[in-house]
């Protein structure tokens, strides 16, 4: 089943995600309403399905779902292992899309993900552990910053459809 961990004595599950979880992992994401902005939406899953397929394939990713003890999808990240020549070569695990069910949270269901995730990231060989997280995400900053992350950067971002030559 591809059970990675349990956490909580058990109360709590990390498994490799499957592709029929898409239908759970994906509301989760649409139930924020940061990543509902953006589009995210149960209604076609198809342009989930190729990235599951992609992020399924490749083992520098994985795609997590945690689950409660009745088999319920409560929670869910991406890890993802990137070689670096920073650091003396230090590898880096990027936390994706963290997001934990609205109605679980504050039960330390987070805190036990993001922390099988560090410990996760340890085990791969990586000597940090970044993310990203939207400005506006006040509530998780200070999530992770509980967890003891430091906000160490500003980041930016553009989209590839925009012409930059025009720009100069």
């Amino acid at each position: 089943m591809d059970v990675l961990a349990t956490l909580r004595d058990g109360e709590l599950t990390v498994r490799r995600a499957r592709a029929e979880d898409l239908p759970a992992v994906v509301a989760l994401l649409a139930a924020d309403p940061v990543s509902a902005g953006r589009g995210d939406a149960v209604d076609d899953l198809a342009p989930y399905e190729t990235a599951f397929a992609e992020i399924d394939a490749d083992p520098a990713h994985l795609l997590v779902c945690l689950e409660d003890i009745g088999g319920r999808i409560v929670g869910t990240l991406q890890l993802t292992v990137l070689p670096n020549l920073g650091r003396r070569g230090t590898r880096r695990a990027q936390l994706e899309s963290v997001h934990v069910a609205v109605e679980c949270r504050g039960r330390g269901y987070g805190a036990a993900l993001v922390g099988w995730a560090v410990a996760e990231a340890r085990r791969r060989g990586c000597g940090l552990v970044q993310l990203t997280s939207d400005v506006s995400r006040g509530d998780a900053h200070r999530f992770y910053e509980r967890l003891g992350f430091t906000a160490t950067h500003r980041g930016y971002k553009i989209g590839v459809k925009q012409d930059l030559t025009s720009r100069r």
